[in-house]
């Protein structure tokens, strides 16, 4: 089952495109990445999702409904551009944005108690906001992001002004939401985090998808179907078409694409050469992938 599915979404904004013939979905219980360059139509989107804004044309159905105004309850929504009252107490503030999202005040008090504990900033309940470090401001704004149980979670940028021992706190709060059943939709520029959390990603540039699918099959169909060879070598010399050879000084490095070749007969080949101590397929990382499908559609 989607949780989200977009149809043929086209925003505009006077002659400039956002979001040009759009269409996603989001399965329900992943971690969907929405990877884009800035200016890309990542931030309109999630906009309209969160209908802050509306598109010009094509329709959005969450949970196989049309998008309505009450489905925003039932979603969460962590922005780049953080909005906490400054002069406000930390409690007060999570105590007001839990009963905002439909919360009884005892439901509140319970769920503001259980995530300041969680994330281990309990002592900081009768702090204002202007008196926490960015990263603690952080943690209360994704207290606030959650403390309701939305079905749907957005998170745009979340690991943002988080050194690396709070970032890894925040990704593994996000791993179990996902396994708890909460969906959710990531956008950030941390390629490493997409690698690590996402199940789907979909990258948007200049206003149009350019990719969309589950991260693994992206990456297969991204191979180049080139080996990466650590080689003791022996009195044998190397061929020639295999110039980027390093000398480990205990070992050679260097890569090889195989064209037609199947691997086994490659491999075969390479022990006329020496002790194999590697042979391993490189797979591109979603940055290799994001870097040249955006040159691609740039070039379109």
């Amino acid at each position: 089952m989607n949780v989200l599915e977009i149809n043929s979404l086209n925003k505009s904004y006077g002659n400039h495109p956002a979001l040009t013939d759009i269409d996603l979905q989001v399965p329900k219980g992943s971690i969907f990445g929405l990877l884009g360059p800035n200016g890309a139509g990542k931030t309109t989107l999630i906009r309209i999702v969160n209908q802050i804004i509306e598109g010009d044309s094509g329709y959005i159905l969450f949970k196989n409904e049309t998008l309505r105004p009450d489905h925003i309850k039932h979603i969460g929504y962590l922005p780049e551009e953080r909005g906490l009252y400054k002069k406000m107490k930390v409690g007060e503030q999570l105590l007001y944005f839990a009963q905002i999202k439909g919360l009884s005040a005892s439901d509140a008090k319970i769920k503001v108690n259980y995530w300041l504990k969680r994330l281990q900033i309990s002592e900081w309940k009768d702090k204002r906001i202007e008196d926490l470090s960015k990263g603690m401001a952080q943690k209360v704004q994704f207290i606030a992001t959650v403390i309701h149980g939305p079905e749907l979670l957005i998170l745009d940028e979340p690991f943002s002004g988080f050194d690396p021992v709070n970032a890894d706190i925040i990704k593994n709060e996000i791993l179990a939401l996902r396994n708890s059943g909460t969906t959710v939709i990531l956008s950030t520029h941390r390629m490493e985090s997409v690698d690590l959390l996402c199940d789907n990603i979909a990258m948007i540039n200049k206003s149009y998808k350019v990719i969309d699918g589950p991260v693994q099959e992206i990456k297969r169909n991204a191979r180049p179907n080139t080996f990466a060879v650590k080689l003791i070598k022996n009195e044998n010399a190397l061929p020639p078409e295999w110039d980027d050879v390093i000398d480990h000084q205990e070992y050679v490095s260097f890569s090889i694409t195989l064209d037609d070749a199947p691997p086994n007969m490659m491999l075969r080949h390479l022990m006329h050469f020496g002790e194999i101590l590697g042979f391993e397929e490189v797979i591109p990382s979603i940055e290799e992938i994001f870097i040249q499908k955006i040159k691609e559609s740039d070039h379109e």
